[in-house]
């Protein structure tokens, strides 16, 4: 009987923390390239991070850039930074037209433009620079997301977001499909393993 009560307990530890480890989903999805006249319209960067990434420093830098071609260099202008917990607007002509959009634990990186007009069209640089807090080392990783945007003076549908919002739900669906599978293969196994121990006892 008490064996049968520790295996209980073990599985249900085991299922709190799978269960645990699963809520931070994460969904590298493109952002939407199509902007209306007026309205707001979210930039979205994301950069999903390892179960072992989780402890690291997190900085981010927006650029603007009217135009980005091969073997030209760009004129970026820096729009935005988030810097220790901080979002920080740079002076220009985006001051007091951006908000912080993303996620507390830093995979969602997304910033919104408010008002929009038809100078915001162009390329936006989103770069990430993580650090990483290790016992005697801190590697560093720099990633760099653009997002091309087209202000339009209609909504009209926009293919790519669709696609991508398709994407998130079928990949959300089999990922809590998948988890509870393997938590019920778990509980079946550790069931077995007690059933064959007690038969053995007895």
């Amino acid at each position: 009987m008490l064996t049968q009560t520790r295996v209980h307990l073990q599985t249900l530890v085991f299922l709190i923390s799978v269960v645990h480890l699963s809520r931070p989903v994460c969904v590298d999805v493109p952002s939407a390239t199509g902007a209306v006249l007026g309205k707001s319209m979210k930039l979205t960067c994301i950069s999903c991070m390892k179960r072992d990434e989780i402890k690291a420093k997190t900085l981010v830098d927006w650029y603007y850039m009217p135009t980005k071609e091969k073997d030209i260099p760009p004129e970026k202008i820096h729009i935005y930074k988030y810097d220790v917990d901080s979002p920080v607007e740079s002076d220009g002509p985006y001051k007091g037209r951006l908000t912080w959009n993303g996620s507390r634990d830093l995979q969602d990186l997304s910033i919104e433009i408010k008002n929009v007009t038809y100078n915001d069209s162009g390329v936006y640089e989103c770069h990430v620079y993580r650090e990483f807090e290790f016992d005697f080392f801190t590697p560093s990783i720099s990633i760099t997301k653009d997002i091309k945007l087209r202000v339009k003076a209609k909504a009209t549908g926009d293919p790519a977001a669709l696609y991508s919002q398709i994407m998130m739900y079928v990949l959300l669906v089999f990922l809590t499909g998948w988890l509870l599978v393997e938590m019920v293969y778990c509980y079946r196994k550790i069931s077995k393993s007690d059933e064959q121990a007690q038969d053995t006892a007895y």
